[in-house]
């Protein structure tokens, strides 16, 4: 049956690409196939391609619209059903064209990496796209040919839930991460069957969300807006991203799936970009909830206009647009120019030529080792040493007797995994308790003890179990932070501090007097500063996937040399976010010594303390700047060197510094390039980042780091709405995080 009707859709395309190729109509092979296939689609038919089902267990209601054509694309699918529903859609719909089945894969299938916040924190591009190619082949070995990542929301606040999704707060950083995490999905050619569609979300600014709750209102202008929030969707619209997302949110008060400004102006006319749209779940019939149109017949319509090409879950689309094409509502060719993003989406997936997945494959892609030490890799690098006094680690196990590990984190098998694992098995998890156990148990005694029963435990029944073990032993290792459900979608929290009696239990803890290494994995940036002061080392981990624990232990016992740098900044308390690196320069900085709460004296003049920009209670800086993580090893940085300090705007300016391994081991620095325009038509930011590379250099020895800045680079878009680099003096740092480093000033004729 399969073969007979294959025929006969090969012989529609072939008269339809003969007569199109006659009238000139035609770009590429591709594109012939999809024409003629769209000629034979009656109007039911395309919008039925339009429309995405979650399909669960896959109900007769499910299979009898597959069979009618009116299903388009699948969402989680049970894996031993793909192959049947498939066959349904390709056998017994009349035009035979393949379900396209979905899922939520954003930092692992199986096998989970560490959150995208955590992994941002390796800047190794590397590292991103061995996860993402790891999470679309274990993904497809079950039928699965797209996903919904990269997630290239650039945010500020910690407090927003989906943060661990996000590549952090850089505009930059965030590019040009998510062009590596495209690249690992989708491969030089989606067709392969171990690779899957990729999907830019959210468009646009929802990591902007106001207060850092969830599907809440944006506001901000068009300039910060081009400036901030567009470049990664930019950067991976050029490179090939398969599909964009429309976002939950309403931006000035248009909720994007309605906006012909973000998904026509910008994304169609100015980018150029061809691929295919889809909203997010029941985003379009939201706007008639948002009150930005009446009814969901009003919502579909705005929806297809707008330029949005699937409707996930909604419903609306193929319930509404039909009448609407008949009430001339909606311009049928909306529709077909929707559906030919959806079926050239298909063909490139190499769906037509092979629709059924080889599920006898999957035993051996999923969690195979070399994935397995892939996450191994990918956890140990987006580990950031935050704290280290006096140099205390790395442990050595030759001079230890007894280690306590404590903690509601030191064997999460669940937790430790992050936000977005649909599909993880906790029984794969190696945590920390674990780790330490297969690797040291026979060198030193280990002593556990939970202490809470969650992040969240309030109870202090067993603190004198966890304070006699640490009593008894040389040091201590606590693992603290937030369990899976704290963050991701719908997670937010007002108050960012360790969740539960955490603190208290680490307080209790250093009463005994024995050093306390601090390992923090969750979701989010905490304000952890009283921690950070009681501990002697502290690890910033965040979620670091199923084989978080290896990571881990292998880093606190000097196995591993850190090198990760922070792709956030961690606030000092809840109350200066947002905070963020790239801040702007007021027109009245803050002046040293900051005059603070506690030093105020009774009854003091209003004048008194000048007036200038900090928190009373605060100051001005962060806990942790964004770019900053320490190593075991020093870098020294030296000898700044620019090609010149004046410069045409046609050339291109070479910084270079020299760095040397000054330390006793050997170790991997992230070497920053930031600059700073001093004056311009609208204020510039005090940073921005605009380079960075990994240098592995051994103990003893110096590397001389360059760097190339174009002109381009230093560009703006000004009040007028045009991007422009604007003549003038500027500076810039090579440095080893957004605070220091060595800098120089050059100008642009």
């Amino acid at each position: 049956m399969y073969m007979k009707k294959n025929h006969i859709i090969l012989a529609i395309i072939f008269i339809a690409c003969f007569t199109a190729c006659q009238k000139n109509e035609i770009k590429d092979a591709t594109d012939e196939k999809v024409e003629a296939l769209l000629s034979q689609m009656t109007l039911q038919e395309k919008i039925g391609q339009l429309n995405q089902r979650d399909a669960g267990d896959v109900s007769e209601e499910i299979i009898e619209n597959v069979k009618a054509g009116n299903i388009g694309s699948i969402l989680n699918c049970d894996p031993q059903k793909v192959n049947d529903l498939q066959r349904v859609a390709i056998e017994e719909s009349r035009l035979g064209i393949p379900l396209l089945y979905a899922r939520d894969v954003i930092h692992g299938f199986k096998t989970i990496f560490p959150i995208p916040l955590g992994q941002a924190c390796s800047w190794d591009t590397t590292i991103i796209t061995e996860g993402a190619r790891v999470a679309a082949a274990e993904a497809a070995s079950t039928g699965i040919r797209y996903t919904f990542a990269p997630m290239i929301d650039v945010t500020r606040d910690p407090r927003w839930g989906r943060i661990a999704e996000s590549l952090g707060e850089d505009p930059y950083l965030t590019s040009v991460l998510g062009v590596a995490m495209v690249k690992g999905f989708q491969g030089s050619d989606m067709s392969d069957p171990d690779r899957v569609a990729a999907c830019a979300k959210h468009f646009a600014a929802y990591g902007l969300t106001e207060s850092g709750r969830d599907y809440n209102v944006v506001f901000t202008s068009e300039q910060r807006l081009r400036d901030y929030v567009l470049p990664p969707f930019e950067a991976a619209a050029k490179a090939g991203v398969a599909t964009f997302m429309a976002g939950f949110n309403e931006l000035n008060g248009v909720p994007v799936s309605g906006s012909t400004f973000l998904l026509r102006d910008v994304l169609r006319e100015e980018w150029g970009y061809k691929g295919m749209v889809v909203s997010d779940y029941f985003s379009i019939e939201q706007m008639a909830i948002q009150g930005f149109c009446q009814s969901k017949a009003e919502s579909a319509k705005l929806g297809m206009i707008a330029g949005v090409d699937m409707d996930m879950m909604s419903f609306v689309y193929i319930d509404y647009l039909d009448s609407l094409v008949k009430a001339k509502a909606v311009d049928e060719k909306l529709i077909d120019d929707a559906v030919r993003r959806v079926l050239r989406l298909k063909f490139d997936l190499g769906l037509f030529d092979n629709p059924y997945t080889d599920l006898s494959k999957k035993d051996s892609v999923l969690y195979s080792a070399e994935n397995l030490n892939a996450a191994v890799n990918a956890a140990t690098e987006s580990a950031v040493l935050v704290k280290n006094e006096n140099d205390f680690l790395p442990l050595s196990a030759d001079n230890i007797k007894k280690v306590a590990v404590i903690g509601p984190m030191a064997d999460a098998s669940h937790d430790q995994m992050g936000t977005w694992c649909f599909d993880a098995d906790k029984t794969h998890s190696v945590t920390p308790l674990m780790a330490i156990k297969q690797q040291y148990g026979d060198k030193f005694e280990i002593l556990y003890e939970k202490a809470l029963i969650s992040t969240r435990d309030y109870d202090k029944k067993n603190f004198a179990k966890a304070v006699s073990m640490a009593s008894k032993s040389d040091v201590v290792l606590l693992f603290v932070g937030e369990e899976a459900i704290l963050s991701g979608e719908a997670k937010c929290r007002a108050d960012i501090n360790l969740p539960g009696a955490q603190t208290e239990l680490l307080n209790a803890l250093k009463a005994t007097g024995k050093p306390i290494v601090t390992i923090v994995m969750a979701g989010r940036p905490l304000t952890i500063e009283a921690e950070t002061k009681a501990s002697k080392s502290l690890f910033v981990a965040f979620h670091g996937g199923t084989m978080a624990g290896p990571a881990l232990i292998d880093l606190i016992f000097g196995k591993s040399i850190p090198s990760g740098k922070l792709s956030v900044t961690f606030p000092k308390m809840v109350g200066q976010i947002p905070i963020y690196y790239s801040d702007y320069k007021t027109g009245r900085p803050a002046q040293q010594p900051l005059h603070m709460i506690d030093d105020i004296p009774l009854e003091a003049k209003q004048t008194s303390l000048g007036f200038c920009t900090y928190w009373l209670d605060a100051g001005l800086a962060p806990l942790f700047p964004f770019g900053y993580g320490l190593s075991y090893t020093k870098f020294e940085y030296s000898d700044l060197q620019l090609s010149s300090d004046k410069i045409n705007m046609t050339d291109t300016l070479t910084v270079s510094c020299k760095i040397k391994n000054t330390g006793k081991y050997d170790g991997t620095e992230v070497v920053q390039l930031y600059v700073r325009d001093y004056v311009g038509s609208l204020v510039r930011p005090l940073k921005e980042l605009k380079g960075f590379q990994r240098v592995s250099i051994k103990q003893g020895e110096e590397k001389t780091v360059t760097f190339k800045i174009s002109t381009n680079q230093l560009s703006f878009w000004n009040a007028k709405m045009q991007k422009v680099t604007e003549p003038g003096k500027f500076c810039v740092w090579i440095a080893p995080n957004s605070v220091e480093g060595l800098s120089a000033d050059f100008v642009i004729n």
